[in-house]
């Protein structure tokens, strides 16, 4: 249950206890619908930190890999924050066309080619971040890595 359904002292205590969101299901904001400016933009995690660090223990890094890893990565975060705002972009063409009385062809298309656009540049980023991972680890953490790739403990 959310603090914030909880009367008096008890909800104190479960803010104490849980934090601003709480520690039980209940009525109140989720993890899902923590608002964005606590830093949680949602979806999955493809910030630096976190992976970074994940990858450093399970692949066993050095500095130099670490920081050349952490290049690597922060331009594939800056590529996908650029796909989000062109997502945001087609999103608000595919509604532009739909806005008028008469159905605009050339919005719809427009958000259309941005859109597949946006994800081509993604595939080369993701592809270039790739072969450059490659080249940054041995062949045991390549493999270390493969395999955490394959079970979904790390996505790209």
């Amino acid at each position: 249950m959310h603090a914030g359904c909880w009367p008096g002292r008890h909800a104190r205590r479960a803010f104490k206890l849980y934090g601003r969101y709480g520690g039980w299901g209940g009525c109140g904001p989720h993890a899902w619908e923590r608002p964005a400016e606590d830093g949680w933009e949602g979806g999955g995690g493809h910030g630096v930190r976190r992976p970074l660090r994940f990858l450093v223990y399970k692949l066993g890094l050095d500095d130099r890999q670490s920081a050349e890893l952490a290049r690597i990565l922060d331009a594939l975060k800056i590529e996908r924050a650029q796909s989000a705002v062109d997502y945001r972009r087609a999103v608000s063409a595919f509604a532009d066309a739909l806005a008028g009385s008469v159905f605009d062809q050339a919005k719809a298309g427009e958000g259309g080619t941005l859109r597949v656009q946006s994800a081509e540049r993604l595939r080369v980023a993701v592809q270039k971040a790739l072969e450059q991972i490659h080249a940054v680890l041995n062949p045991e953490q390549r493999e270390r890595l493969a395999y955490l790739i394959r079970t979904g403990a790390i996505s790209l």
